[in-house]
Formats: structure tokens, sequence, C-alpha cells
């Protein structure tokens, strides 16, 4: 599959529950390429806390294992690594950046060091921000959600990331939707030998 389909694969993330048997066994085979220990590639081991820790309260451990669980980390490291070229990857990162900036700004310290409460907040702000003022009607003045998300927002890029993330992974697919998952088609890896050879 080309990048940039990959991409597009990406930006369905709302619709996850219609991908296709091919497009979860593409999402499938990412997951398969992470390393049996975690090795970084793009993220710095601070960058990559505070991925786990967000990530983990847009999808928290609660009676199934959490985004952290299905190393939902690992899997955004792999996009930024081996999707996303420069510019998108440097978007990203930014925005990672301004979370701890944000953070330092309203509490003094970096979003990793700050209780659960105020790490919610910030995300909250965050979440807002993709929500806009937009009167319908005279009679209907509330807020109303973009259409297309803002290009480039980090906060959009992070939460489609960790739904893709956890719910293509074994843990969320098999343990959260409680689906089973089945190979797109048979690949036979096992010669058959004909019988009458032997005799």
């Amino acid at each position: 599959m080309e990048r940039r389909d990959a991409l597009k694969l990406l930006a369905g993330a709302a619709m996850l529950p219609l991908l296709s048997r091919d497009t979860l066994a593409f999402f499938r085979e990412v997951h398969e390429q992470l390393p049996a220990t975690s090795a970084l590639k793009t993220l710095n081991p601070h960058q990559d806390v505070t991925i786990t820790t967000i990530a983990e309260l847009i999808i928290p451990q609660t009676n199934t294992p959490g985004a952290k669980a299905a190393r939902v980390n690992e899997f955004i490291d792999l996009i930024l690594t081996e999707w996303y070229d420069e510019k998108e990857r440097g978007r990203f990162l930014a925005g990672l950046a301004d979370v701890d900036s944000r953070s330092q700004t309203l509490f003094g310290k970096n979003f990793v060091e700050c209780p659960e409460k105020q790490q919610t907040e910030i995300l909250r702000e965050l979440d807002e921000e993709l929500t806009i003022s937009r009167p319908v009607g005279a009679f209907d003045s509330r807020p109303r959600r973009r259409t297309a998300p803002p290009e480039g927002n980090f906060f959009f890029m992070m939460k489609q990331l960790t739904l893709v993330g956890y719910y293509t992974s074994e843990i969320g697919f098999e343990q959260e939707l409680h689906e089973e998952i089945i190979p797109p088609r048979h690949a036979g890896c096992v010669p058959i030998e004909d019988e009458s050879n032997g005799r």
C-alpha cells in the first residue's frame, strides 16, 4: 500500500467500525512490525512518556486494557517514522511540545508531572479548540463541530492515531470490540505432499 493511501486510511479513523478486512489487515501488519521490546525511532523518551500518558487518558484501562497495554505509543512512533513526511512529523512534534508549554504556563510543570485532573484539563482545552462557535441559524447559536479538522491540528492527529492504534491492535479489536481477527485471505505455508510419492 502506498504511503499516501495509508494516510488516507488514517483520515477515516472515525469510521473504524466500517474498516474493510483488507484495511484492518494492513493496520495489523503495522502492529506486527513493532519489535518485541520498545525501540523508539522518532520519539525521545520524554515525548514517548507524554504520548503514552495522553493515549491512556483517551482510552484508559477499565475492565479491559487501555492504550498503554496496546502499545499505542509505539504504533504512533512507527507511523511518525515510516509514514509521515518531515513536515507532518514536525507539526505533530511541535504540537506535542505545545502540550508541555501549556502545562508549564498553567501549572508550572511538564504535562507528565501533573496530576490526572490537570492533564485532563489541558486535553479538554485542546479538544475544545477543534470546536468553533458558528451560529447555524438565528435560533441556533450552539458551538458546532468542524466538518473538517484544521490541517495539522496536533490533538486531532493524536486522537486519530490513538483510535486506529488501539482498535486495530489485538487488545483493542479482540478484548474491547470482541471481534475475531480473520486474515483477509488464506495464505498456506505448508506444502501438501503427494501421498503416492511415499509408497
